[in-house]
């Protein structure tokens, strides 16, 4: 088994914000293309298969690469991790498609803010629970706060699209039914909530296959067999939506999820799940505040809050990961 060196927060933090700037994109991309396809499973199978072409290639491209293949099958008969854990490609296929189907009915902002506040709770579990890589992490009050300053401030960040329209990048209008909209919203938190369990797998098998390559094909491989299988059942109840589209960039999701996937498994084993988390929830935030500065949907509004929030958020994350000593926000005796 290859040991990679455990990379200082310093280094692994900024790594976490670049892996999340590409999430937003990817949501964009995705939810358009399941708008386009006026089918959210099938965008969700485009996603996956484009991502899927590209890790193979770079599997047997990289010399690396061709080691974490040679790795990929001993590992698993001499089970060296928990067998259920080359399943978590199926946790990165229900966000694609929660991404699919929601983000054009409840927009960017609040699919961020639902995804936002499952990753952070089960963050702070899979920590605490030890399924990661990094081992058992300590549920201490520092962190418990800096994850509800997180989820206040994306909230806060987001909180001007809220009264949007449209599709593409506000929530549904002010007049939809809140009865309505509770699956959509469902969907997305349950979604975040498995990615800290996801990003855990995915270092876990990391470690053992010697290269996150290796586990970011497996995650690829497990999913878009997942997705194809629903969408062929899909296919025969209901039939094909419409065609797909001939512009190049609906089709950049799957390798961006790519970059994400393979970055967050290099990184829960160095700076823990709850961390990581919290580094792409800030890439998340900006890359939306860059993507609505450069490239603005309909309704999208950039508000002071919007900027502030992000600023908070990254103060939020700068409060949760240092390493405060123990007992820091318990009272001193005689106080």
């Amino acid at each position: 088994m290859t040991h990679a060196p455990r990379l200082p927060l310093i280094a692994g933090l900024p790594l976490a914000v670049a892996a999340g700037l590409a999430i937003p994109v990817q949501g964009r991309i995705n939810g358009a293309l399941g708008a386009r396809l006026n089918d959210g499973i099938a965008a969700a199978v485009v996603s996956f298969t484009t991502g899927l072409v590209v890790m193979i290639v770079v599997s047997l491209i990289l010399p690396r690469g061709r080691r974490g293949l040679a790795q990929i099958l001993p590992a698993l008969r001499e089970r060296r991790f928990p067998p259920v854990y080359v399943i978590a490609g199926g946790i990165g296929a229900f966000f694609v498609f929660a991404q699919s189907f929601t983000v054009g009915l409840l927009g960017v902002a609040l699919f961020t803010v639902a995804t936002v506040t499952g990753q952070t709770l089960s963050g702070l579990l899979v920590d605490r629970l030890g399924i990661g890589p990094a081992g058992k992490k300590s549920v201490t009050g520092i962190r418990v706060l800096g994850t509800v300053l997180t989820i206040a401030a994306v909230a806060w960040a987001v909180s001007p699209r809220f009264g949007g329209a449209g599709a593409s990048g506000g929530p549904a209008g002010g007049g939809a039914d809140p009865a309505q909209l509770l699956l959509p919203v469902i969907l997305p938190v349950i979604a975040g909530f498995l990615m800290s369990f996801q990003q855990a797998m995915n270092g876990t098998a990391t470690v053992h296959y010697g290269t996150p390559i290796a586990a970011t094909l497996v995650n690829f491989i497990s999913g878009a067999t997942v997705l194809w299988l629903v969408w062929l059942i899909k296919l025969a109840v209901a039939g094909a939506g419409s065609p797909l589209p001939a512009e190049g960039w609906y089709y950049l999701g799957g390798p961006m999820g790519c970059a994400f996937i393979g970055l967050g498994a290099l990184l829960v084993r160095s700076l823990g799940v709850l961390v990581t988390g919290l580094g792409m929830i800030a890439g998340q935030l900006l890359g939306s505040l860059g993507l609505d500065l450069a490239f603005p949907a309909p309704g999208t509004v950039v508000a002071l809050p919007t900027v502030l929030g992000t600023l908070l958020t990254l103060g939020a994350i700068v409060l949760a990961t240092l390493p405060w000593p123990r007992g820091a926000l318990k009272r001193q005796p005689g106080r």
